[in-house]
Parts: C-alpha cells; sequence; structure tokens
C-alpha cells in the first residue's frame, strides 16, 4: 500500500501531460506514395469536416521545407482527405468550384472548365479512401486517389484557387485552416 497515493496521483498526471503534450499528429510518417512526389514531406497539421454533425472526412496538410501559410501557393504542399462516407465525384467537384467561387470571382468560362477538370480528376469515393492534392508551385496540381495518379491538371491560377479552399484566410472553415496549419497561422 502506498503511503503517499497524492504523489503517486501527481506523478502519473505529469506523465500524462508531459505525452500530452506532443500532438498525437506529430509521429504520424507520410505514405509512401506522398513522399515520392513530396520529398522531405512533414505533417504541419490535421482536422477534421463535419457538416450537421456527420463526419465527412479527415484532411491532413503535408508540408516541405520553407512552407509560409501567407505564401502557401508558392511551396510545395500536399491535403490528403480520407472520407468519412460515400461521396460521388461529381458533388466533390461542385461543392469545390463553390467554396473557390466563394473566395473569390472565377469568370463563367473558366469555372466550367475548371468544374470539368475536377469532375475527370475526382473519383466517387468510399468510406476509408484518400484523394490527395500535390501542389506543384507556378505548375498546377497532381491528384491521387488513394495510391494512384489519377489527374494533372496544368493550372497555377487552377491550384491556387483549390488550395485557397483550405488555406486561405478566407475560407468558410477557419478553425479547420488553423488545424491544418497546426495553430501557427
Amino acid at each position: 500500500m502506498d503511503a503517499h497515493p497524492r504523489r503517486w496521483s501527481r506523478r502519473a498526471l505529469l506523465a500524462g501531460l508531459a505525452a500530452a503534450s506532443v500532438p498525437a499528429w506529430a509521429t504520424i510518417a507520410p505514405r509512401p506514395e506522398l513522399v515520392a512526389w513530396l520529398p522531405g514531406a512533414r505533417l504541419l497539421g490535421e482536422g477534421r469536416l463535419n457538416f450537421y454533425g456527420l463526419r465527412v472526412y479527415d484532411i491532413r496538410l503535408w508540408v516541405g521545407e520553407g512552407f509560409v501559410s501567407e505564401r502557401f501557393a508558392q511551396s510545395p504542399l500536399a491535403l490528403e482527405i480520407e472520407y468519412a462516407r460515400a461521396l460521388p465525384g461529381r458533388r466533390i467537384a461542385e461543392r469545390a468550384l463553390a467554396e473557390m467561387q466563394r473566395i473569390a470571382p472565377i469568370p463563367s468560362a473558366q469555372g466550367a472548365a475548371w468544374l470539368a477538370a475536377m469532375q475527370q480528376a475526382f473519383p466517387d469515393v468510399n468510406a476509408g479512401e484518400r484523394l490527395t492534392g500535390l501542389l506543384r508551385p507556378g505548375e498546377g496540381v497532381r491528384f491521387l486517389h488513394n495510391e494512384r495518379l489519377r489527374a494533372d491538371i496544368v493550372d497555377a491560377a487552377f491550384a491556387s484557387a483549390f488550395f485557397a479552399i483550405w488555406l486561405s484566410p478566407k475560407t468558410s472553415e477557419p478553425k479547420l485552416r488553423l488545424a491544418l496549419l497546426g495553430n501557427s497561422a
């Protein structure tokens, strides 16, 4: 029997706090396909999107050296989205375009072209599947479905607008943005 139960409780509490001070995501290694496209990738932050209490997806932001959130479109990065439910690719594309238009005006012809490109790039997804967008600064974006290359969209303006959905200060999900940026924005 311990003569000093408070000391042991305090010690256990301090050990728990020390373990909790290192975020769980800090130890997550990038997937092999991500390393191939984004050498030196490190996880900056992650979050979850819920809609009316239902989990839609978990998202992670992977960055390389020199990433600066205010100039995100100038740095190689990857956004990895793991879906919690089945969604048609067409709906994912439509929602993405609506979010892009909410952040900045897009001429209708350009919006139609971007929507068509996203509809080709985004397959229907099931729970547990991942779509990953890899920003190639000044060039465009590469999309992976799980581990496989799905599409390359060679359009720097599209790439910037697409990643702004989550990384722009004008995002519709500011708490998610802060979580992705490791609360450093």
